[in-house]
């Protein structure tokens, strides 16, 4: 009896065990699992953070926005009252155009140029074959030939006056003689160069004094010519000017510095600064002409277009930052304009208050001196669009 109630009891012992080590496990295994899953909705709470922030920002590099059409303009303070609008005209600064004449009548022989041709400053564009050209070689021959034998008369005087066989008047008199065939000479020398006279005289060369490209010909071969009369006309285009004509109250307003914007009728703009404002008006047309410098370079802009200037005076007292209508978009309900960056361009929000005549005023999200879209902007909403879509 003893034997059989040991056995029972060991059995007894063995199973509590084995059901206390399953308790202890199935107790570790919840605390485990239950711990997890507080820290698993952390998780995608941080995507749409990130998400808000993309949604403000457009990357897009140079290229891309050149080939998208999306022109850019930095705006100025100054409100719609500060803005003066006039129409102007493209022209050639005084140091980008020449006008190439005959310096001799006679016949033109030769023409290395035409119309629309690349033009390198001193290159040769005709031959015109002249008379006159052959006297003035000749002259400056002889006057060439008359100074070197005065340089060798001098030289033998001076040695006869140091071996005291020719009297010192002898020796003045020839250094007289050479320094007025000396003069001859370099006037003829002078006159051949700015006739353009070649080395052999049988022609005039008419060369251009500056780089740029044939804008206007006359010049057709075997014609003959009168002196100064216009054969070709040379322009560079990087060097231009915008004359604009403006009352004489909005000249008054008009200073020196002031910035301005140009506008095409294609709708591309160009910023400018004011350079120059007459101090009197035309008898004609009655108005004064403001000289504006192109300051982010020329463009399109060619000699003889008709464009229209935007000049902010900053005389007014206007506040506000006056844009294109077209710069104003509207995302998820609220007005903003897509300002320039490194990498693309942030959405900014604005406050839009008056608008007139295609433009608007920024009250408030702008500052002075920043780039935006000014055209095809629409275009930047679209594409931000769809960036959040793929997000």
């Amino acid at each position: 009896m003893p034997r059989k109630s040991t056995s029972a009891n060991r059995q007894w012992l063995m199973a509590g065990a084995a059901l206390a080590v399953v308790a202890a496990v199935a107790f570790s295994a919840g605390k485990f699992t239950s711990g997890k899953p507080a820290a698993a909705p952390e998780a995608p709470a941080a995507a749409p953070a990130e998400g808000a922030h993309a949604a403000d920002t457009l990357t897009m590099g140079e290229e891309r926005i050149t080939a998208s059409g999306v022109q850019l303009q930095t705006v100025t303070t100054g409100g719609l009252a500060s803005e003066i609008v006039a129409q102007a005209t493209v022209e050639a600064e005084p140091t980008g155009q020449a006008v190439l004449t005959a310096r001799a009548a006679g016949s033109i022989t030769q023409i290395t140029k035409r119309l629309g041709d690349p033009v390198r400053a001193g290159e040769t564009l005709a031959l015109v074959s002249s008379r006159e050209a052959a006297q003035i070689s000749a002259d400056r021959s002889v006057a060439t030939a008359k100074a070197d034998l005065a340089r060798k008369v001098l030289a033998r005087e001076k040695r006869l006056y140091e071996q005291k066989v020719s009297p010192r008047q002898d020796y003045e008199t020839a250094q007289s003689e050479l320094v007025v065939a000396e003069a001859e000479a370099r006037r003829a020398a002078t006159a051949a160069g700015a006739s353009g006279v070649s080395g052999d005289g049988r022609y005039v060369a008419v060369t251009s004094p500056i780089s740029g490209r044939v804008t206007s010909m006359a010049a057709s071969l075997g014609a003959f010519v009168q002196p100064e009369t216009e054969l070709f006309r040379i322009s560079d285009p990087a060097k231009i000017q915008v004359d604009a004509a403006v009352t004489a109250n909005d000249a008054r307003r008009i200073q020196p510095g002031d910035q301005a914007v140009i506008e095409t009728n294609t709708g591309e703009t160009r910023t400018a600064i004011v350079r120059a404002v007459t101090p009197g008006v035309s008898e004609e047309t009655r108005s004064a002409t403001v000289v504006l410098t192109l300051t982010g370079g020329a463009g399109a802009l060619q000699p003889g277009q008709l464009v229209r200037a935007r000049i902010t005076s900053r005389q007014s007292t206007s506040s506000g930052i006056v844009v294109p209508e077209e710069a104003v978009q509207t995302v998820e309900g609220r007005d903003v304009v897509f300002v320039r960056t490194k990498t693309g361009f942030k959405v900014q929000p604005v406050t839009v208050g008056q608008r007139s005549a295609g433009r608007v005023v920024i009250a408030q999200g702008l500052r002075g001196g920043e780039t935006l879209a000014v055209k095809n902007a629409f275009l930047l909403k679209a594409e931000l669009g769809k960036s959040a879509e793929e997000e």
